[in-house]
């Protein structure tokens, strides 16, 4: 059995853990909002027609943020549609998904919802079809005290008192061909940095997200963003980023290292922005907004075909990529996920897409109890113990051939220390399809004890969960760990996340 060693240093850190690293998208796309958070009628729906179960779970997830309303759905959407009393909301046509949206959930209650889910909302504007000026009327709407057209509006609408929105994406994924109102560098360039530009006026304590370049085979990836920040660097505070992997036939230990096209594509982002800055003499440095990230089975849908189908009929709420998850796939969700803290230094934002139903985390059916995916898992349990600072480690283990990535470690190593409790969180996959003893070294920690082990994968990498059977795949303990003379052995099981908690009181108690 083959080993991965590492040290922990608690004084070498990346960064804190950022509290905006856990969020979600929250889309007018299929059944993730009607169907998925909103349905008024099913059992344990509110009597705002919010479903409690999938809010329970939610908050089980750990989401601390919720960016709403999409997503491709924002390109074509009139914000005023979505507010005001629901019977004189209209039906219209939604362009991004060819569905019919009624509008009886928009964005007051979004901002109800996540009160109760107690994440922060990041709105994103339309910069398809609209531009500066609804920009500038949504966040006056939402944030203006009162006296004036829009603020008062919202106050007409049973909401006194300002939302306080702080995060604001100016469009979304503006340079791809499949945007409702598709922009090259220079024109969303310039009309993102006025748009920040005028917002900040209205309100001096938001973020801006800058559009970056959205899909890493386009041709234009990373030239893209490093056009538009020539305009608008000084007015906006992030640049987003979006990637979404699959299974690679004959190639899992390249599916298991999409954590490493994730690191690429945040390096490359960052040189990009400081390149930029640089040129610019600019002292401010740029965050990365990771604010779509997840694994999607994209060869079983193609929107293409969806718009080409002229027969088709638009539907209401029609179930659009619900994909089930393998054990395999939770693996590679927590690959991923650490992949991103690990960059927290500049990764401060980051949204799983999407939450319920569409690709999500969570699965929702009419009537019936909502229930977890096994990507929930690894996603719920960091989002809960990674706590503290991200710590700097160089693990030092065997490498694997992936025929798509070149050779890649077989095991990814990420830990957090929590100065003030003292605990320590080891997140570790394997990609290997061999057994691999994790060793850690701790010397420049105090005596520890493990408090939880757990493990997803190892065995039965195809199995899902479903609304029969919720808890086929769950994270199993484990005992295969032992510390002696400050270092902590741990075995991971083929193919496989584990995930090991410390804690210095609990030796202590020993």
């Amino acid at each position: 059995m083959s080993n991965c060693d590492v040290t922990l240093e608690p004084s070498f850190t990346i960064a804190p853990v950022p509290p905006r690293m856990f969020g979600a998208l929250v889309e007018h796309m299929g059944r993730c909002v009607y169907g998925g958070v909103y349905e008024p009628g099913h059992p344990k729906a509110d009597a705002a027609g919010l479903r409690q179960d999938v809010l329970q779970l939610t908050r089980e997830l750990g989401v601390t943020m919720a960016r709403y309303p999409g997503g491709n759905f924002v390109s074509s959407l009139d914000w005023e549609d979505t507010v005001g009393p629901v019977e004189e909301r209209p039906t219209r046509l939604e362009l991004a998904w060819r569905e019919i949206e009624p509008n009886t959930f928009g964005l007051n209650e979004f901002m109800s919802w996540t009160r109760l889910a107690d994440a922060e909302p990041m709105m994103v504007v339309n910069f398809g079809t609209r531009g500066l000026a609804d920009a500038c009327n949504l966040l006056e709407y939402t944030n203006f005290p009162s006296g004036t057209k829009y603020s008062d509006l919202r106050i007409s609408h049973g909401v006194r008192d300002p939302y306080g929105i702080k995060l604001w994406c100016i469009g979304n994924e503006q340079d791809g061909p499949w945007q409702i109102g598709q922009k090259s560098a220079v024109e969303y360039g310039l009309a993102a940095a006025e748009t920040a530009k005028a917002m900040k006026r209205i309100d001096p304590t938001i973020e801006v997200v800058s559009c970056a370049s959205s899909w890493r085979f386009l041709p234009t990836m990373n030239s893209w963003q490093a056009t538009v920040l020539e305009h608008a660097y000084e007015y906006v505070d992030y640049v987003s980023l979006h990637g979404y992997f699959e299974p690679i036939e004959g190639d899992r230990a390249g599916y298991l290292a999409s954590g490493l096209v994730i690191e690429e594509l945040i390096d490359a982002a960052v040189a990009t922005s400081d390149y930029v800055g640089a040129k610019q003499r600019s002292k401010k440095k740029l965050q990365v907004a990771f604010d779509e990230w997840n694994i999607w089975y994209e060869s079983r849908f193609s929107i293409d075909d969806r718009y080409a189908d002229q027969s088709l009929t638009w539907e209401f709420a029609p179930r659009l990529i619900e994909d089930t998850y393998t054990a395999e796939d939770a693996v590679a969700v927590a690959g991923i996920l650490m992949s991103l803290l690990r960059h927290s230094d500049r990764v401060t934002v980051a949204c799983l897409s999407e939450l319920v139903n569409v690709i999500a985390p969570i699965r929702a059916e009419p009537g019936s109890e909502a229930w977890r995916q096994t990507t929930f898992y690894p996603f719920a349990l960091m989002a809960r113990y990674a706590r503290g600072d991200v710590l700097r480690i160089e693990p030092r283990v065997e490498k694997l051939h992936s025929a798509t990535y070149g050779d890649v470690p077989a095991v990814d190593v990420l830990a957090t220390h929590d100065p003030e409790s003292g605990a320590v969180a080891v997140f570790a996959v394997n990609r290997h399809s061999e057994p691999m003893t994790l060793q850690v070294a701790m010397r420049a920690l105090p005596e520890m004890s493990v408090v939880e082990h757990v493990v997803m994968g190892g065995t039965r990498l195809d199995a899902t969960n479903t609304e029969a059977h919720p808890e086929q795949v769950v994270p199993e303990p484990s005992k295969e760990h032992e510390i002696a003379d400050h270092k902590l052995l741990a075995q991971l099981p083929p193919t496989s996340w584990t995930m090991l908690r410390l804690d210095p009181t609990a030796a202590l108690r020993d």
